[in-house]
Formats: structure tokens, sequence, C-alpha cells
């Protein structure tokens, strides 16, 4: 096992920051990015961040961070939560522990959003917290 912890994100996640910061925040995926990096740093821990608006990279991602023994992946799938039988099934096929990360809090948004077939697969779940819950789930990742 390495000490790497693969940080993915999903569709949209491009555009935090920018999109309903009523709902996701004012930080950016580069202002999450450099305190995740920094605060791994403190850890010991090294961080592999990377974002797709493709269903496919996260399958291939967790697939890689499973083949490269990193030590953790934080997901955080976007809308593909709510829908992705195949990242579903990806997170299944996998040792590496996955831990299933949100923004805003699915259960009090919109009922389609209440099912997760990440949350179903992931070893927990963190949400609700804004960009806190990266540092959260990045805590729980360097326990386990």
């Amino acid at each position: 096992m390495t000490d790497t912890i693969f940080v993915l994100n999903g569709p949209n996640l491009n555009l935090l920051g920018l999109r309903e910061p009523d709902i996701y925040g004012h930080d950016t995926l580069d202002d999450i990015a450099g305190a995740l990096e920094d605060r791994a740093k403190e850890l010991g821990l090294d961080i592999d961040l990377r974002q797709s608006n493709h269903e496919g990279h996260l399958v291939d991602w967790l697939h890689e961070a499973q083949a490269r023994q990193a030590k953790a992946v934080l997901l955080n799938a976007g809308g593909f939560t709510h829908t992705s039988v195949a990242i579903h099934d990806a997170i299944k096929s996998i040792a590496t522990p996955v831990i299933e990360v949100h923004l805003s809090n699915p259960h009090a948004r919109e009922e389609f959003r209440h099912v997760s077939f990440v949350g179903r697969a992931a070893k927990g779940s963190i949400a609700g917290f804004g960009a806190l819950s990266y540092m959260l789930a990045l805590e729980a990742a360097a326990r386990i």
C-alpha cells in the first residue's frame, strides 16, 4: 500500500465556485486541492486529485487506485452518484477503501438525490459540510 489518496471528482465539479454557490459554496476545486495537499503533507500523505465530466474516466481511475495500491479514494461522483451502476460496480470490484464525499447534503435536496449508488458501495460517506467535507474525508482516510 502507498501513502497516496486519490481524490476523484465527477461532472460539473470543475465549475465549483461559479456553479450555484448558494448550494456548493465559493471554494473552487483548486482551493479544495490546495487545502487537501497542505493537510495531507502534515499527515505524511500524497494527494492525486482528478476531475472528469466522463463516467468512464472515474471507473478507470478507481481501477488505477487499486493497481497503484492507493491508501484510499475520496470520491465526489457528482450527478453520477445517483445514476451510475458502473461506478458502483467499480467500487465493489476494488479492495481500496472509497469514501463518498458531497459538498451539500443530498438528503436535504430533491428526492432523486436521496439514492446513492456510490454510498451503497463505499466504506463511508461524508456530506453537507461544504469544502470541509473533503477535509473530514481525508482525516477518515488517514485513519483507515
